[in-house]
């Protein structure tokens, strides 16, 4: 079963940056598409970023020039930097497959974005 290990969260102040990375125990380059999705307490999870097997990168509204997705396929990796860090980004952040069956969910890494 393909794991999916998050890591790179942690408390930051407004304004500040992180580089979350997702390491993936099997191939992503199998994949059509990986994304990082968020979960704010009492909110659904959503998704923030994606990014193809061709390298090509969609953003949510709410995270458009803040944040860059990226991948490494020989490290099975997937990154997610955010930039211009804002109180509305805290949420814990989950990466997985964006199209076909999902992958198991990892634990996630808690971002605070707070002063």
């Amino acid at each position: 079963q393909v794991q999916v290990v998050e890591s790179g969260g942690g408390l930051v102040q407004p304004g500040g940056s992180l580089r979350l990375s997702c390491i993936v125990s099997g191939s992503i380059s199998k994949f059509y598409a990986m994304g990082w999705y968020r979960q704010a307490p009492g909110k659904q999870r959503e998704l923030v970023a994606s990014i193809t097997s061709g390298d090509f990168t969609n953003y949510g509204d709410s995270v458009k020039g803040r944040f860059t997705i990226s991948k490494d396929n020989t490290k099975n990796t997937v990154y997610l930097q955010m930039n211009s860090l804002k109180p509305e980004d805290t949420a814990v952040y989950y990466c997985n497959r964006v199209q076909g069956v999902m992958l198991s969910w990892g634990q996630g890494t808690q971002v605070t974005v707070s002063s």
